[in-house]
């Protein structure tokens, strides 16, 4: 069984519940076709979910100090989620900015830490929101700013099926949060002047 930070994952239970859905829809599991299916329906959910056993606080243990005090933007991290009402992907891009106080992170470690976010069942709101706090409560920052934009399959592929629906949620903090010009800045860097 892979185990992560103490917590296993239970290959053997997903499997089993796999078989009774394929059973429960009319299928056959045994049939040549889905016979590896639960084994590999069991590895794919510990790998999406591999963030539920990871602390992305480790990502930002390492800073730099640095005099710089303007808006430091990363754009475009892709990611992959799960939304946890129908456990259907849900995929697109984050933006995270931050106003530094004294000090700065690599930049990679802020799409680290999008990627151990994005790997566990959520929903997007609550991802937006997890990015920002995490970088105020480790980076000591000035503001911060995250922009998440995602396409939801449990919205495109089912139910009301609207493809080419994005959702957009943000989350401020600080001078992004109290400063409308300040505010105005992070998002024409992110969207440009869009209106």
């Amino acid at each position: 069984m892979p185990e992560l930070a103490g917590h296993p994952v239970d290959l053997q239970a997903i499997e089993e519940a796999v078989r009774t859905i394929l059973r429960a829809v009319g299928e056959d599991p045994d049939r040549e076709g889905l016979r590896e299916t639960p084994r590999r329906v069991a590895r794919m959910y510990a790998e999406l979910f591999k963030g539920l056993r990871s602390d992305p606080r480790r990502h930002l243990q390492k800073v730099f100090t640095e005099r710089y005090d303007e808006v430091v933007l990363v754009k475009d991290i892709s990611f992959e989620s799960t939304c946890e009402h129908h456990l259907m992907p849900f995929m697109g891009k984050a933006h995270i900015a931050y106003l530094p106080g004294g000090k700065v992170v690599g930049l990679s470690k802020l799409a680290r830490v999008v990627e151990d976010i994005a790997r566990r069942p959520q929903v997007q709101e609550r991802m937006t929101e997890s990015i920002a706090d995490l970088l105020v409560e480790e980076l000591q920052v000035r503001g911060v700013a995250v922009v998440v934009e995602a396409i939801h399959t449990c919205m495109t592929v089912r139910g009301v099926r609207k493809p080419g629906s994005i959702c957009v949620t943000s989350a401020m903090r600080g001078a992004f949060r109290n400063n409308p010009s300040t505010r105005a800045e992070v998002m024409t860097l992110i969207f440009g002047n869009h209106k």
